[in-house]
C-alpha cells in the first residue's frame, strides 16, 4: 500500500483526503495514517491537513521498496524488486537469487555495496546512499558466444536513460562505457552461468555515480557523477527505473534477430569514439586506426592505415584515445 499511495501523491496537483485513500484501498483511516507515518519515518516530507488530507512536499534523494516500486512502469523487467540497505556485491544477491529459481527480469538494488567489483577482478567504489548499484538477472534462450552483446544493450539504456531523466548529453566508449563530457560515470560488469550449449541466467551489474563529488586522485581525470555534471542533486529511483524502461525495450529489439543490427544507429549515435582515432591495445597485436563504428556482433570496427577494416572484439582488449581516455 505504501508504494500505490507514493504514486498517488506524487501524481496529485493537490492534496488527497484520507477518505478517498481509505475508499480506493479498502482499509481504515488508521491504516492510512500509519502507512503515511511508516513513508515520513523514511523521510519523506508529507504534510496533512485538517479537511483537506495529504501532500507530498518537495522531492526527495530516496532509495527503497516502495520508492522504485511507485516509479516503475515495465512488463518484466524489475517487476521482481530486492532492495538491500547494504550489500556485498549485488551481482552474488542476482545469482543467489537466479539460483534459488527467481525469474527473469528479477532486479537487485542496494545503497551500499561492500564489495563491489569491476572487470578482471578490480574492486568498485561504492560508497553508501550517494550512487546507484543495481543488478538485473536475465535468463535468456541464447547460445553463451551471444551474451556478451548485452552489455551493449544495456550501456545503451542507461545512456538513454540518464540523458532522458537529467537531461545531460549522454555517450558511449566501447565497449560499455557511459561517458559525459569525455568522462565515466557508469560502470557496467555481465557474468553468465552456463552449462554444455546453453545459458543458465546472466547477471548485468550496472553502477552508475549520481551524487558522488569526490574521486580518488587516480580517477579524477576520467570520472565523474551526474551532481558534478548537472549542478545539483539528482533523484536516484527515477533513473533505477528509467533504465530498467529502456533496457527491456531494447532487450526485446535484440532478442528479435539475436544480434545488434536493429540497434546500430542508436549504438553508433552514441558512440564517443566514433570517427575518432584509437589505440587497441591487445597483447598480441597493439595498433591504431580510425573507429567506424560496430558490427551486429559489437565488435568496434577499426580501419588501419591501409585501408582495412579490423573488427575488434571486447574480451581482454582496451581501446583508448591517442591523446586519452576517450
Amino acid at each position: 500500500m505504501k508504494t500505490e499511495i507514493l504514486s498517488l501523491l506524487r501524481a496529485a496537483e493537490g492534496y488527497i483526503s484520507g477518505q478517498e485513500l481509505c475508499r480506493r484501498f479498502g482499509v481504515s483511516r488508521t491504516a492510512v495514517w500509519k502507512a503515511i507515518n511508516q513513508l515520513k519515518e523514511s523521510g519523506y516530507e508529507i504534510e496533512a491537513v485538517s479537511n483537506k488530507g495529504y501532500r507530498l512536499i518537495g522531492q526527495q534523494d530516496i532509495l527503497n521498496q516502495a520508492e522504485i516500486r511507485s516509479r516503475m512502469n515495465t512488463k518484466w523487467a524489475g517487476k521482481e524488486l530486492h532492495y538491500l540497505e547494504s550489500t556485498g556485491s549485488t551481482n552474488l544477491d542476482a545469482k543467489r537469487l537466479l539460483e534459488e529459481g527467481a525469474k527473469d527480469g528479477v532486479l537487485v538494488v542496494a545503497g551500499e555495496q561492500t564489495k563491489g567489483r569491476g572487470r578482471r577482478g578490480r574492486s568498485w567504489q561504492s560508497p553508501s546512499d550517494a550512487n546507484i548499484y543495481m543488478t538485473l538477472g536475465l535468463r535468456p534462450e541464447l547460445k553463451p558466444e551471444l551474451a556478451p552483446m548485452i552489455t551493449l544493450v544495456d550501456a545503451l539504456a542507461v545512456a538513454a536513460a540518464v540523458e532522458e531523466v537529467c537531461g545531460l548529453e549522454v555517450k558511449i566508449k566501447w565497449p560499455n562505457d557511459v561517458i559525459i563530457d569525455g568522462k565515466k560515470i557508469c560502470g557496467i560488469l555481465t557474468e553468465m552461468s552456463t552449462e554444455t550449449g546453453f545459458i543458465q541466467y546472466v547477471v548485468i551489474g550496472t553502477g552508475i555515480n549520481v551524487n558522488e563529488t569526490e574521486f580518488p586522485e587516480e580517477l579524477r581525470d576520467k570520472a565523474t557523477s551526474l551532481r558534478l555534471e548537472k549542478g545539483e542533486v539528482l533523484l536516484r529511483a527515477p533513473i533505477v527505473a528509467k533504465c530498467m524502461e529502456f533496457f527491456e525495450t531494447y532487450y526485446e529489439i535484440f532478442l528479435k534477430t539475436g544480434d545488434l543490427s536493429l540497434l546500430l544507429k542508436d549504438y553508433e549515435k552514441r558512440l564517443v569514439n566514433m570517427g575518432k582515432k584509437v589505440k587497441v591495445l591487445d597483447p598480441q597485436n597493439e595498433f591504431e586506426g580510425i573507429a567506424r563504428g560496430i558490427d551486429k556482433k559489437g565488435e568496434l570496427l577499426v580501419e588501419k592505415e591501409d585501408g582495412t577494416i579490423e573488427p575488434v572484439y571486447a574480451g581482454e582488449v582496451s581501446v583508448r584515445g591517442i591523446y586519452g581516455y576517450v
